[in-house]
């Protein structure tokens, strides 16, 4: 039920944000209006947290105050993202359905006042939900401001896993869809280990706490059945406005920064992917994070144009330190999400709220009001996305793909694994910077997927692989491809039990060795690497006993639990080569390996400086550069054509302004 049009009815890139006028008096809406079309605001998304103000009480709505605003809106050419606000029900609906509640993983009873508090896997709050949608969308699906639909607010923020009654009886159900008999969910659990086995439905609990570790199958088949459980609730959503609009539907997806929601599934469903991103105070490359994510959602995506739909203009409210963003770092922050795939750059939110948990959360119009660097900068950035436009409906192309794999990495990161130093996002995130320095533009894909168009695959963190996975990437291998694994790889199938034949049977052929046991490294313990011809090289964390089986050596462990044995390796395998690392490397192994591996898939490392980010988007004739720096200097880069955001002319090199932008179109890369 997918609607016809691909994209919002708009006038060039999507611009504005969240837009909460039932926090305002009728002549501030009138004010904002005026100061939005300033900044060049062409959508607003609205009604996303409206709920106990239009459906005052159980089945009776008030679409006054909302009448009057999208009138108000459409009078001055600005469009609506119109929302469900689904994802914070009204006192009244926790009054009359008390048992709608969310309970966690402790039994702790989940209260009124905050959002996300109501049980997927409530009848009523189904029943409400699609109500809502049903009712909204019947008013207002003929409305000329509405172009998009926006349902719930990052399903699995902060509620993902609920463990009310009626969340254990529908995961019971979803258990015996899955499996079909006692027989074979018994097998695919391990039931026998600590005497677990079941001989009835109804003894099946959600795994809650217990008085040591649950089941690792068990945690890992609850986490596909929320997943399953939170998308169900967005398809009821969905359907119920489908049936009245054919405007595009979508939800703000949470990328990199929601582990509740598989998006390779998600993304299926909706008409449009769009994201929400923040960036993480704490991490001074936080631009780098940034980066990941905007590849992440232009990649489950298909390579379509994609939405941001949150991010912040400045501060955050959230954090343990909330870092207000620097002078340009907006800007920086905009289009680095243009160049990663973006056509929409929205904001949380338009004007800052005086009131409740989020007050100190920057916002377009902040609390100093129009005389502040952020307004400025927010009126700034609207004409600069008007004068790059030509952009959108271009596309990323990358020759280098990241595996990303949402279940694997719930599997990975339960308890009692051999180190609680090996995260998912830490191997994810080693590997991934060491490509973004090098310039090298990636998309994440799953290990099942037709990796054939890429000339490297990069498995940094791939702890569950299935039999028909570990083929696909051999075969990707012989092909031609070159395929880089990281330690703690290919360990488990898709019920978190170790293959049969050890660690990593299936990846034995790709890469021509097979690993006897792990190594893992106490706290703090570093050691070194013999890689000949090459710096030193410091490795932690993690050291491998690997047997040999056609692999060639290229570096080996200098000391430590593996010493004398491969830290890396290659093989030649059909037309293709498995690269294996069986440690952590530091920033100058990092260096070394990849610009080894880089040799053998026919990747090019970028000429310019580190620092420097120049993506390419591509549409019919035209290569559009989106260029960001980074650094404190200016930086230059090989380009001929006109630099959109000047209308200068280039002539060979484009210069970028120490913490600036530049959007080159040249038909030549």
């Amino acid at each position: 039920m997918t609607s016809p049009h691909a994209w919002p009815a708009l006038e060039g890139i999507a611009y504005g944000g969240d837009y909460n006028p039932e926090q305002w008096s009728r002549e501030t809406w009138r004010e904002d209006v005026v100061l939005m079309r300033e900044a060049e605001v062409n959508l607003v998304s609205v009604g996303i947290f409206s709920w106990a103000l239009i459906e005052v009480a159980e089945g009776v709505f008030d679409f006054e105050w909302l009448d009057e605003l999208l009138d108000l809106l459409h009078d001055n050419g600005i469009k609506v993202d119109l929302g469900t606000p689904t994802a914070s029900p009204p006192a009244w609906f926790f009054a009359n359905h008390p048992e709608a509640r969310v309970i966690d993983r402790e039994g702790r009873v989940m209260g009124f006042g905050s959002r996300g508090m109501a049980s997927h896997a409530s009848p009523a709050y189904r029943e409400a939900i699609v109500r809502y949608a049903d009712t909204l969308a019947a008013r207002y699906a003929k409305h000329p401001a509405v172009v998009l639909w926006h349902v719930h607010n990052e399903y699995g923020v902060p509620v993902g896993e609920d463990y009310s009654p009626a969340s254990v009886a529908a995961f019971r159900l979803w258990l015996q869809e899955k499996y079909g008999s006692l027989h074979a969910l018994n097998a695919a659990w391990g039931t026998a280990f600590w005497s677990q086995h079941y001989t009835d439905w109804e003894h099946i609990g959600a795994p809650a706490i217990a008085p040591s570790v649950v089941n690792p199958a068990q945690r890992l088949d609850f986490a596909r059945f929320t997943d399953h459980q939170l998308r169900a609730c967005f398809i009821l959503e969905r359907d119920a406005i489908r049936a009245h609009a054919d405007q595009p539907i979508t939800t703000n997806f949470m990328a990199n920064q929601s582990w509740t929601t598989d998006l390779w599934a998600w993304a299926q469903e909706v008409d449009i992917v769009s994201d929400d991103h923040y960036l993480w105070a704490a991490d001074e490359d936080g631009h780098i994070g940034l980066a990941i994510a905007a590849d992440l959602t232009r990649s489950v995506g298909g390579n379509k144009p994609w939405i941001l739909m949150e991010h912040s203009t400045s501060a955050v409210n959230w954090q343990p330190r909330n870092i207000a963003k620097r002078p340009g770092e907006m800007k920086r922050n905009s289009l680095t999400h243009v160049g990663r795939g973006a056509d929409g750059i929205l904001f949380f939110q338009w004007r800052a709220g005086r009131s409740g948990a989020e007050k100190f959360h920057s916002a377009m119009l902040p609390h100093a009001g129009t005389d502040s660097r952020v307004f400025r900068e927010v009126v700034d950035l609207g004409a600069t996305l008007q004068r790059i436009e030509e952009v959108q409906g271009s596309v990323v192309q990358a020759d280098v793909a990241v595996l990303w794999d949402f279940e694997s990495f719930w599997a990975q990161d339960l308890e009692w694994r051999p180190s609680e130093d090996v995260t998912h996002a830490a191997q994810v995130r080693h590997f991934y910077e060491q490509l973004w320095r090098d310039g090298i533009t990636v998309d994440f894909a799953l290990p099942g997927h037709d990796l054939s168009g890429y000339k490297l695959v990069v498995a940094p963190a791939q702890y569950m692989l299935s039999a028909a996975d570990a083929e696909n990437l051999a075969r990707y291998v012989s092909g031609g491809g070159t395929l880089l694994v990281s330690f703690f790889s290919g360990v488990v199938d898709e019920n978190d039990a170790v293959h049969p034949g050890g660690f990593a049977p299936g990846l034995r052929e790709a890469l021509g060795l097979s690993v006897e046991e792990f190594l893992p490294l106490r706290e703090g313990a570093s050691h070194d690497v013999v890689w000949p011809g090459h710096d030193a090289v410091r490795v932690d964390i993690w050291q491998e006993d690997i047997r040999l089986e056609g692999a060639e050596v290229v570096a080996r462990l200098a000391d430590g639990p593996g010493q004398d044995g491969p830290a890396v390796t290659r093989h030649a395998h059909g037309d293709g080569f498995g690269w294996y690392v069986s440690t952590r490397l530091d920033a100058a192994g990092m260096r070394t390996l990849l610009s080894s591996v880089y040799a053998d898939a026919g990747v090019a490392a970028a000429s310019h400086r580190e620092g420097l980010e120049v993506i390419a988007r591509r549409k019919d004739d035209a290569t559009y550069l989106i260029a960001v720096n980074h650094n404190e200097d200016d930086a230059s880069f090989a380009a001929t054509g006109i630099d959109l955001v000047t209308g200068s002319a280039v002539d060979g090199t484009a210069t970028v302004p120490a913490g600036g932008v530049a959007v080159i179109r040249t038909t030549t890369d």
